[in-house]
C-alpha cells in the first residue's frame, strides 16, 4: 500500500538570537532529521519524553512551521505526491482541508469569546463550504457525531467540562471531512474515565471516516491501544520505529526500553524494576557528540560518544538507531 503521508529527512530549527541586533548565535534543533510514513487509515504513534520535538513534528506537517529543510510529501485525492514543506503559504489552503488537527489543551485551544457554533463552524465559512442555514445543520450533526447535544451550540466554551471541551475540538477537526488528524496529546489532559471516552470516539470516527490518525503521546500505554506502528522520538531524532506489538514486546533500543518500563502495571502482584536514566535531556541546542543518548545509556561504549548512528532497518518493518541493537536482550512489556 501506497503511503498517505511520508516524511523524509524534516529538520525544523529555531534561532537562537542574543543582544540589541538580535543576532543568531545558535539554533535549537527540535527536529534534527526525521523520517517516516503513514499508510492511509492507520494510526501512527509518535512518543517519548516531554521536549523530544513530537509536537513540533506535528506542527510541520500542519505547516503552522515552515520546515528548515526536508520534505512532506503527502497523497492527494488525484493520486499526485506534494511536498509540503516547500509550499508556498497562498496554495495551501486545499491542503488545509484535508489536514487538520486536535490539540492537547482543550481549554487554551477554543476562543472564550465564540459560541460553539462560530468555534465549529468557522472552518466551513473560510473554506466556502457552508453558510446560513446550512451551517447550522452541519455544526448541529458534528456535535451529535461527537457525543453533544445540538443545542449546546449557542453556549460558550466556559459552560463545558474538559472532556466535553476536547468533543469540541475533535468536531471542529471533523468540520472539513479531513483524511489526516493529527492528534497532539490528544487525552493527556483529561481524567482517565474520560481518556476512555475520547479515545473509543477517535476510533469510531476512524472507521466511519476512513481516517489517517498521527497520535502523539507521551503515554505509552495509550499509544499500545490505538496505534498500529509506533515511533519512538529522544531530543529531536527517530531512535525506533517498529509495529506496535513488535516494540513493546522485544524493544531494540535502551531508550525505548526505559520508557517501557515506566508504564505501570495493573496488577500489583507483577512488579517489574523501572529503569531510572541518569542525568538530564540533552539540550537540544547543544546536543552531545555521536549517539545523542550515551550520557544516559547504561550499554554505551566508546564509539557511541564519538560515531552518530543511523536509524536502520534491523529487523523487516524493525528500524533502530542503536550501533549495538542486534547484540542487546532488552526487556519489553
Amino acid at each position: 500500500m501506497e503511503p498517505l503521508l511520508t516524511v523524509k529527512n524534516l529538520k525544523m530549527h529555531f534561532p537562537i538570537q542574543k543582544g540589541f541586533f538580535r543576532k543568531v548565535v545558535g539554533y535549537v534543533k527540535a527536529v534534527d532529521d526525521v523520517s517516516f510514513y503513514v499508510l492511509p487509515g492507520e494510526t501512527l504513534g509518535l512518543v517519548g519524553e516531554s521536549g523530544c520535538g513530537k509536537t513540533t513534528v506535528g506542527r510541520c506537517i500542519m505547516r503552522v512551521y515552515q520546515p528548515t529543510a526536508g520534505e512532506i510529501l503527502y497523497t492527494n485525492q488525484a493520486g499526485n505526491h506534494v511536498n509540503l514543506a516547500t509550499l508556498p503559504n497562498s496554495v495551501l489552503k486545499p491542503y488545509r482541508r484535508e489536514l487538520r488537527m486536535i490539540f492537547q489543551d482543550p481549554y487554551s485551544s477554543l476562543n472564550p469569546r465564540l459560541t460553539v457554533k462560530d468555534i465549529v463552524g468557522e472552518p466551513l465559512i473560510v473554506h466556502n463550504v457552508a453558510g446560513g442555514k446550512e451551517l447550522e445543520d452541519r455544526v448541529a450533526l458534528l456535535m451529535q457525531r461527537v457525543g453533544l447535544r445540538p443545542e449546546y451550540m449557542r453556549r460558550y466554551p466556559h459552560a463545558f467540562s474538559g472532556g466535553q471541551r476536547q468533543r469540541i475540538g475533535v468536531a471542529r477537526a471533523l468540520a472539513l471531512d479531513p483524511r489526516v488528524v493529527i492528534c497532539d496529546e490528544a487525552v493527556s489532559a483529561l481524567d482517565v474515565s474520560v481518556q476512555a471516552q475520547i479515545i473509543n470516539l477517535l476510533e469510531d470516527l476512524q472507521a466511519e471516516y476512513n481516517l489517517t490518525y498521527v497520535f502523539i503521546s507521551h503515554d505509552l500505554s495509550v499509544v499500545e491501544y490505538m496505534a498500529e506502528r509506533v515511533a519512538v522520538m529522544y531530543v529531536g531524532k527517530l531512535v525506533e520505529v517498529a509495529t506496535t506489538k513488535e516494540l513493546y514486546a522485544t524493544p531494540m533500543h535502551p531508550y525505548t526500553e526505559a520508557l517501557l518500563s515506566a508504564i505501570p502495571k495493573p496488577d500489583p502482584r507483577r512488579r517489574s524494576k523501572r529503569i531510572i536514566l541518569e542525568g538530564d535531556v540533552a539540550d537540544p541546542a547543544h546536543p552531545p557528540t555521536g549517539c545523542y543518548f550515551h550520557p544516559r545509556c547504561r550499554y554505551a561504549k566508546a564509539n557511541c560518544k564519538t560515531e552518530t548512528p543511523a536509524l536502520r532497518e534491523v529487523l523487516p518493518e524493525h528500524f533502530v538507531s542503536c550501533h549495538y541493537a542486534e547484540q542487546l536482550s532488552l526487556r519489553g512489556i
